[in-house]
């Protein structure tokens, strides 16, 4: 029987843009709402507030994931297109530079030349693809994909501090913060499962970031109140 292995990197795409936008969600809406909070604004500006900043957020990563993607995707085209010219005006030196890939990576000379023509042969320019430039159907980029991941878990991130401002009635950003954290765990222990990476590490930094940002806006906040500036 042949033996199968279970392997995490073709899901590398869209779990980075969820993990990046549920992260987002939680952390940034919730910081600004605990910010808002302690500088003393009403109930329903701060429910407003964060009613705005998760369509801004989610709008933001859609864009920011689609060009930033779709630049590296434009990158991986032009490369391929530079291969393919290059594999039609001199076959011989691409052979031989896969070759000498093969020769790097530890194969004598005889078998480094057998497997490079016989790649070759195969599919010159997946071959080139995949040793040459690092680019293989695993790692292809996916602009509209990772949009709608970023944009979609950012608004599911942003709905518990959202939720939790509009329920709360007293000790408002102190209810945002401890919820917020709380959704910071899960996602921590979620990402990780999902990735096969160390349940403590993803929890621990996620944490840890969302409590500096927390933290440092609802000082800011308590700082506008104390000066007495109007919110």
């Amino acid at each position: 029987m042949p033996h199968a292995e279970h392997h995490f990197i073709h899901r590398a795409n869209w779990l980075r843009a969820a993990v990046l936008g549920a992260n987002d969600g939680i952390i940034s809406t919730a910081s600004l709402l605990v910010g808002v909070a302690n500088a003393g604004v009403s109930d329903n500006a701060l429910v407003a507030t964060g009613i705005a900043a998760t369509l801004a957020g989610a709008l933001s990563m859609a864009a920011g994931e689609y060009v930033s993607v779709s630049s590296q995707a434009d990158t991986e085209k032009a490369d391929l297109a530079r291969e393919k010219q290059a594999l039609r005006e001199d076959r011989a030196s691409e052979t031989e530079e896969l070759a000498d890939i093969y020769r790097a990576r530890g194969l004598d000379h005889q078998l480094a030349d057998q497997v490079a023509e016989q790649l070759m042969a195969h599919n010159a320019l997946e071959a080139h693809a995949r040793d040459e430039l690092g680019i293989s159907h695993v790692t292809n980029t996916n602009p509209l994909q990772a949009a709608w991941s970023s944009a979609g878990a950012f608004s599911l991130g942003s709905l518990l501090p959202l939720a939790t401002a509009y329920l709360a009635a007293d000790s408002t950003a102190w209810w945002i913060a401890s919820a917020s954290l709380l959704a910071l765990v899960l996602l921590g222990l979620i990402s990780a499962r999902a990735g096969g990476a160390n349940l403590f590490r993803a929890t621990a930094r996620v944490v840890l970031w969302g409590t500096f940002a927390m933290a440092a806006t609802g000082l800011a906040g308590s700082l506008l109140a104390a000066a007495g500036l109007p919110v």
